[in-house]
């Protein structure tokens, strides 16, 4: 979040408030979603839109801000149901923490969101939860956290023995699962994953993979551990050859891994301080004709800028193109990224409950220089990925056991 921006965003906020007034005279508490036993309504979805364009941050969509704010009421759950719960202290040492990234004390930064139309419930409920996840997340996983000496060497680059960092040879198998199929799908990833060998694994990946490996049973090529996204790392390396990991719900599918291999690479561990890539939204889905015409378009592009002249005249969000540190980018893009060199094309993922394809591409990977960092330094970030990691599967789990219902 460029948080620099807040005060020079106010015009363009309150340009925002006022222009969309008379799109608002519907009934702003009128449910939006339904979460269980909660709901979120429509004030609050434009609440936390115009939150997070004042922020200029990524996101600010309105589909992109109601799945934020059903992810909030699950982890306001878990953390009830967890015990935990804020000090007035603790939670004002939040805002104000918040609002030092703006350079404003937390008074200014109140009164800016305010003027923009930005109620102070709305940013309290967005730190509150913040803070209260994140202690929910440090006291589940804390021990699973713990980072070996080798992980440290190897973030380092400095490993004892030859100083490399760790590959994997792994098949994968991506199963669409649309709403109206979840619970089908993932009876069938369960009894995927109890596969008992590579070749039985292979015959399910031609079967029901999704992804361009399929014809390959699914087998991937030797990958560089720190290329996958963080949240593999530590059940990649639970695993023993042969192994498959539980089913992991992604966006509109589910995802199997099996380990055929680990060994050390010969080479430095690499890090990335961010990756870029392009996202292009094509509608149909995985239609014959919208996979045709993603074909073609792999025919035609060479770069991501070459995007650009494909989405010229389409609405601007058909398009979406950034920079993100690997811990921040979505799970399932970031498991297509994985397989991927600059320039290479993905045609995998779906969103929009399958009615939409996502022409996913690898723009770079921006390495991290590791020179400067100190030991602790690694042992805070390798801590803080693991983390992240689990986060991201707990939050996968308790959106795969809600019942949701978008109104």
């Amino acid at each position: 979040m460029k948080f620099s921006a807040v005060v020079k965003g106010l015009a363009l906020a309150s340009a925002i408030v006022l222009g969309g007034q008379s799109a608002e005279a519907q009934n702003l508490f009128a449910p939006a979603a339904r979460i269980n036993d909660t709901v979120v309504t429509e004030f609050e979805v434009q609440q936390r839109q115009r939150f997070l364009q004042l922020l200029n941050a990524p996101g600010s969509d309105r589909d992109t801000a109601l799945q934020g704010l059903i992810d909030d009421r699950l982890r306001a759950v878990a953390v009830a149901q967890a015990g935990i719960s804020l000090t007035d202290e603790g939670l004002n040492e939040g805002l104000s923490e918040f609002a030092s990234r703006a350079n404003l004390t937390l008074p200014e930064f109140t009164k800016a969101l305010e003027q923009s139309g930005v109620s102070r419930e709305t940013l309290r409920d967005f730190v509150a939860n913040s803070l209260g996840w994140r202690e929910l997340v440090r006291a589940r996983y804390s021990r699973q956290a713990s980072v070996s000496e080798d992980e440290i060497n190897r973030a380092l680059g400095n490993t004892r023995s030859t100083g490399s960092g760790l590959r994997v040879l792994l098949s994968e198998i991506i199963i669409p699962a649309p709403p109206q199929r979840a619970a089908q799908v993932m009876a069938l990833a369960e009894r995927i994953a109890q596969s008992q060998s590579e070749g039985e694994f292979s015959r399910y990946a031609a079967q029901y993979s999704a992804t361009a490996s399929r014809g390959r049973g699914g087998r991937m090529p030797w990958t560089p551990l720190e290329q996958l996204p963080p949240t593999l790392h530590p059940l990649l390396l639970a695993l023993a050859p042969g192994e498959v990991t539980a089913p992991l719900p992604i966006p509109n599918a589910v995802a199997l891994f099996q380990l055929r291999g680990i060994e050390e690479s010969g080479k430095p561990a690499k890090t990335y301080s961010e990756i870029e890539y392009a996202a292009y939204y094509m509608a149909g889905g995985r239609s014959e004709a919208t996979l045709a015409q993603a074909a073609r378009l792999r025919d035609e592009v060479d770069t991501c800028d070459d995007l650009y002249a494909v989405a010229k005249g389409q609405p601007e969000e058909v398009l979406d193109r950034g920079a993100k540190a690997p811990a921040d980018i979505p799970q399932d893009i970031a498991f297509e990224l994985a397989k991927l060199d600059s320039g290479e094309v993905s045609t995998a993922l779906t969103r929009a409950d399958g009615n939409t394809l996502v022409f996913l591409m690898l723009c770079n990977r921006t390495a991290a220089a590791n020179a400067e960092a100190t030991r602790d330094d690694v042992i805070n970030a390798l801590r803080q990925r693991k983390l992240q990691g689990f986060a991201n599967l707990y939050m996968d789990q308790l959106r795969a056991d809600a019942r949701i219902v978008m109104q």
